[in-house]
């Protein structure tokens, strides 16, 4: 097989791990700027990097900047769309009273990923990456069981519940914005780098836009703290481009279910420093979840 077709593994896995450091960032501003403003963060100040790195794919790379087809624009508005109201609706689950319970379910973004990329783009999976897909989200849900007794019957039990049924929510809109870059990035029909960049510049420049727009109506002194936190905020923006860079890049040469699948890696990166920085135990419901989570990873990777 050609070394290109084997690109999007470590790209993926840097995606994961820049996405590890954005997330810890972003919480860390969390207290300071609200929610929403933290999450403002992702875009606003990963916008500039991400139009670096667009300015160096084209100048160092040699590529042209693509002219975009009629249905780049309406990908990268649903997917940004997407991307917003699924964040919105995992707060709210945060906020219910069966957290455990809607977070979980919000874990279904895999197979829901697959589903809406055989539907809108046509990728069609095998008999092994199903099987990868299965065991990457068993293993997902058994790290963080609703309980720890019967972490399978009491989801099975909760799905009809309102927590259940917002956390469903917030993985399909998950779910649909990845299939939307895809969908993007395919539609310029260009070289994978330049596809990547392209639609990491536009969709930042959307969501910063939707969202700033949306805190400047609605709340604007969350703006005004997002604009004067701007050092504290770079590094977060930084690592947001690039994880987004390495997403949008990898999903350009690969089936949006197989990199979202290998992509839950983050959570092994997570459970390292768990159990390195905060000298966290982890019980035999937890072993078997990193088990059937590293199979998963395994197969996807493999089974080429």
């Amino acid at each position: 097989m050609a070394p290109a077709a084997w690109l999007w593994i470590p790209i993926t896995v840097w995606a994961a791990f820049a996405q590890t450091l954005r997330n810890a960032a972003q919480r860390q501003l969390t207290a300071e700027l609200g929610t929403l403003g933290a999450t403002l963060v992702r875009f606003l100040y990963g916008l500039p990097f991400a139009a670096a790195w667009l300015w160096a794919v084209q100048g160092f790379g040699g590529y042209l900047l693509p002219t975009p087809a009629r249905g780049f624009a309406l990908w990268v508005l649903v997917a940004g769309v997407s991307q917003i109201v699924a964040t919105a609706l995992l707060l709210r689950v945060m906020a219910e009273r069966n957290f455990a319970l809607g977070i979980a379910y919000s874990k279904t973004e895999i197979i829901q990923v697959a589903l809406f990329a055989l539907a809108f783009l046509g990728d069609r999976l095998g008999p092994l990456a199903a099987l990868a897909i299965a065991c990457g989200t068993l293993g997902v849900l058994l790290l963080s069981p609703v309980d720890r007794a019967r972490p399978v019957r009491s989801l099975l039990a909760g799905w009809t519940s309102k927590s259940a049924l917002l956390g469903i929510g917030s993985g399909a809109g998950f779910a649909l914005a990845a299939v939307g870059y895809r969908g993007a990035a395919l539609a310029l029909h260009a070289q994978f780098l330049m596809a990547g960049a392209y639609t990491l510049a536009a969709a930042q420049l959307v969501q910063t836009l939707m969202l700033g727009g949306w805190l400047a109506a609605r709340d604007p002194n969350a703006l005004g703290r997002v604009l004067r936190a701007w050092r504290a905020s770079l590094f977060a923006g930084f690592m947001g481009a690039a994880a987004s860079a390495g997403w949008f890049t990898a999903m350009a040469l690969e089936p949006v279910a197989h990199v979202r699948t290998l992509g839950l890696i983050e959570l092994l990166f997570a459970l390292v420093v768990s159990r390195r920085v905060f000298r966290e135990r982890l019980g035999r419901v937890e072993l078997t979840g990193i088990g059937l989570l590293s199979l998963g990873l395994a197969i996807v990777t493999l089974a080429r």
